[in-house]
């Protein structure tokens, strides 16, 4: 199936698991996750509708964003490391993968430097794997507040990347999990935090997500095909 049709299904997909719960899918928004992919194949996804795509690498933004048109939104989906966020703090919509205060600082001074917002989510390693980034269950409040306070950020929610499984049922419980921590801190209400936004689920488990209660789902090998690595 071509790029256009793949998202066609994954569409029809979303629609369906928003039906199923009671949720208007214009709630969710789908986030085509290009990493890897060339120029090309994000033009079909744009020309098919998508505006919204997610990649991992700072390099891999640089590299496609002068070639895209301007109204792309970028989301930096990819541990970030402190060094690269200056290269990117004006180019992204949203970063997904805040996990640390050093990091959320670094974030702020170079939004400042800018005179930008930026939105971000605080990226949370609710089934605790050792080869995930992520800050804890027990950490993210803090870390939501430390942000919240900072000057030129948005903090939009939360994020997470659950375990691969076969059984996408299986990561219901950490969707679960993520969506009550959401509750529980916007009850705190930030000034500049809302706590609403909830990327969780990709392509194995997206459903079982949305059924949980995600605004965004990240769906890669669902919408390109595998991934070509070098």
């Amino acid at each position: 199936m071509s790029i256009k049709d793949n998202l066609v299904s994954v569409q029809k997909n979303i629609n369906e698991a928003c039906a199923r719960t009671g949720r208007d899918s214009s709630s969710v928004c789908l986030i085509a996750v290009s990493k890897t992919k060339p120029v090309s194949d994000l033009k079909e996804a744009y020309d098919a509708g998508c505006r919204d795509f997610g990649e991992n690498k700072v390099q891999e933004i640089m590299d496609k964003y002068d070639k895209l048109p301007s109204d792309i939104r970028w989301h930096m989906i990819g541990h970030l490391q402190t060094n690269k966020v200056k290269y990117i703090i004006d180019k992204v919509y949203m970063i997904h993968s805040v996990d640390s205060i050093k990091l959320a600082d670094v974030i702020s001074k170079e939004a400042v430097k800018h005179n930008t917002t930026v939105k971000i989510l605080i990226e949370v390693n609710v089934a605790d794997e050792e080869s995930k980034f992520g800050t804890g269950l027990s950490e993210a409040g803090l870390l939501y507040d430390h942000a919240c306070d900072l000057p030129g950020i948005e903090v939009c929610g939360f994020m997470t990347v659950a375990p691969y499984t076969v059984d996408a049922n299986t990561n219901r419980q950490y969707f679960v999990a993520l969506r009550r921590l959401s509750v529980d801190i916007i009850k705190q209400k930030k000034d500049n935090g809302n706590g609403t936004q909830l990327s969780m689920g990709m392509t194995g488990d997206y459903e079982v997500a949305i059924e949980e209660g995600s605004t965004m789902v990240r769906v890669g090998t669902g919408i390109f095909g595998a991934r070509n690595y070098i």
